[in-house]
Parts: C-alpha cells; structure tokens; sequence
C-alpha cells in the first residue's frame, strides 16, 4: 500500500472515518484545529455528522448521545477544553458507553500557550471528573503509531464499552509524515444490545444512565467496572523497550519526547555508554512489568518529559524503590534536546562530576 503525506491532525481524522466513525462533535481549539477542519469537510461525503458544538461541555454530552445509540463518535480538543469535557467524561465512563478522545496537548495550566506538552498526565491517567473511574490512554509517537492507535481505540472503547482517549502532543498534530492506511486487526465484539436505538417493538426500552440512587446498587456498579479495569491491566498495556537489560542508566520517556530521547542514547552508545529506554505506549494501564528487565547493574532511572514531572510518580511506582528516579523535563511548550538528556544521562552514569 503507498505511503501519504499527511499532518498529524488530518491523519488521525482519516484514521477515524476508516474505522468507522460516522459522528463528531466537537470545538475549536489550537492546536488541534485541522482536526475538526479535516472531519467537517469528510463525514459529510460519506453520510456522516460533523457539528459545532457551542461549547467542549456541549460537545461531550453529543457525543454521550451518540453513543447511547450506538454510534461509533468521537470528539476531540486540547488540554483547557479536556479539562471542560471532563465532567462528560465521567458521565460515559459511569454509563458505559464507548467513544474515542483526542487531547493534543499544549502548555499550561490556565490557557497556557499553544506550543506542544505534556503537562495533561495527570488529567489523562488520573481522570479529571468525578468517581471512581477508568479510562485506556494511549499515547503514539509518530504519525502512523497515531494512526494505527486510533484506528484500533474504536474497536477497544466497544470491546470494554468505555471511553479511550488518545494522546498526543502538539507535535503530533502539527508535524507531517509518510504515512499508510493498514487494516487493524479485528477484535472480537459484541452486538450493541444495551444500545437506545429503538426498541422496533420487539423488546423493552434500553435505560442509559449513571445515576443509582441506592448505595449499594452503586457500590455494586462501581466494583463491576472495577473488575473490567482489571481485566484492562491483564490484556491491553502496550510498551516499547530497548536495551534495557545491560544498561546503566535507563531512560523512560513517551511519545515525541521519547523519539529526542533515543537520538540522546545514540549519542551516548557512541560514547561506549549502554543506555536503555523504556517508552509506555499506553499510559493507562501504565507498563509496571516493562520495568522488571532492568537489573542491578543499572545505576538510575531518568524519566524525560515535556511538563515538570507527572509520569515520574508512576515510574516510582513500577520500580518499588529498586533504583534510583531522576527527572529531566522542559515545559511551557519548551521542548528538551538530545544533547540537555545526553548530559542528564552522564551526571547518573558517573560521567559528569
């Protein structure tokens, strides 16, 4: 299949219309703007529903709509407007209901700018709504790993009937690369019996909702998703890892970043330094075994992002305490270079007084 050049933004609009999504609803916002651009041109021509909503809190209770009847939808914004959506979020996640969530994420907190970022850790894995919930993150370093994760989150948000939001910084959204449309592997999914989509007097009415007024029909309800968010953490962590069995110092980085972070071991292998990377492709459930290859001969742990340290938490988390964390970030849309973590990587490893 040939290859097309494509911005990230529009790819993953295309990547969304060939899995199927037939709805959007959403709301500007930079910088993930050719994004919402890109489906109000298409879904039309394909007897598809692009609308405006007046508002990311709009926007989110359509696309709750949507999928209370079945629809594959999906929405998408960056980090102020995620942060209005998040109450909906809490709302289809409560209820059941499958949809797929872009955040292309850029500084903040507040409005922030409008540079690239990764300062929606928390929001994304820790969830900004209320209750006891869960939802898959993952977070794509290219173009084409966007893609082929956006084609396949339809299918998971189905499989587990629940949201799944993709993540990416602005780079992602902003940059172009060759890209190809491959066909996912199909997942096994059931007929959307719970769906409201008429019940064409053959059965009861289906009732959508997140309400249960008695405590323990609720605690009853929560548990059960519980126990899917369990099965989540068994079947769906994804994570990439490269040298880390031999290495001295370990870095752990995701998406772009993780991209300036394997130019940075470049640089340090030739050098004569064995540094390895582990790189979480899905954020939630976070990849704690990924962390069980590093052995003692690694001396730390350097943890690179773009925001002031939030993925460190769960970094320490998977180690236990077995290594020594370090941090190295920039942040505000600031972006680290290959040579600032070369430097972060020789002060662990001994190479720096």
């Amino acid at each position: 299949m040939a290859k097309v050049l494509m911005k990230g933004n529009e790819a993953i609009g295309a990547a969304a219309i060939k899995a199927g999504c037939n709805y959007f609803f959403g709301y500007p916002i930079t910088p993930q703007n050719e994004l919402p651009e890109y489906m109000a041109r298409e879904l039309p021509n394909i007897g598809g529903i692009f609308l405006q909503a007046e508002s990311e809190v709009a926007a989110i209770n359509m696309v709750y709509g949507a999928a209370g009847a079945g629809a594959r939808v999906m929405t998408s914004s960056s980090s102020p407007g995620i942060a209005l959506k998040q109450e909906g979020i809490s709302y289809i996640a409560g209820a059941e209901l499958p949809c797929v969530i872009v955040n292309i994420v850029r500084g903040g907190p507040g409005l922030g700018g409008i540079q690239p970022a990764q300062s929606d850790y928390y929001q994304s894995t820790r969830g900004g709504g209320n209750g006891d919930y869960r939802h898959v993150v993952y977070a794509p370093a290219t173009i084409q790993e966007t893609v082929d994760l956006v084609m396949e989150s339809f299918d998971v948000a189905e499989q587990y009937r629940m949201p799944v939001m993709v993540v990416g910084d602005g780079m992602i959204g902003q940059m172009m690369e060759p890209i190809e449309f491959k066909e996912p592997k199909k997942r096994p999914l059931e007929p959307k019996t719970w769906a409201t989509d008429g019940t064409k007097g053959k059965r009861k009415p289906n009732i959508i909702n997140s309400l249960f007024i008695d405590p323990q029909e609720l605690e009853d309800h929560v548990l059960k998703l519980e126990r899917k968010y369990d099965e989540i953490k068994e079947k769906e962590v994804r994570y990439e890892n490269y040298n880390v069995e031999d290495a001295d110092v370990v870095v752990v980085a995701y998406g772009t970043t993780s991209r300036i972070a394997k130019n940075a071991i470049a640089k340090c292998e030739e050098e004569g330094m064995k540094v390895g990377l582990i790189r979480p492709i899905t954020l939630w459930p976070f990849p704690d075994k990924a962390f069980d290859e590093i052995t003692d001969k690694t001396k730390g742990v350097l943890t690179v992002e773009m925001s002031t340290g939030q993925m460190i938490d769960d970094v320490k988390i998977a180690l236990n305490g077995r290594k020594p964390v370090h941090f190295y970030g920039r942040t505000g849309g600031m972006v680290p270079t290959p040579d600032a973590i070369v430097d972060e990587i020789k002060k662990i490893a001994g190479g720096v007084k």
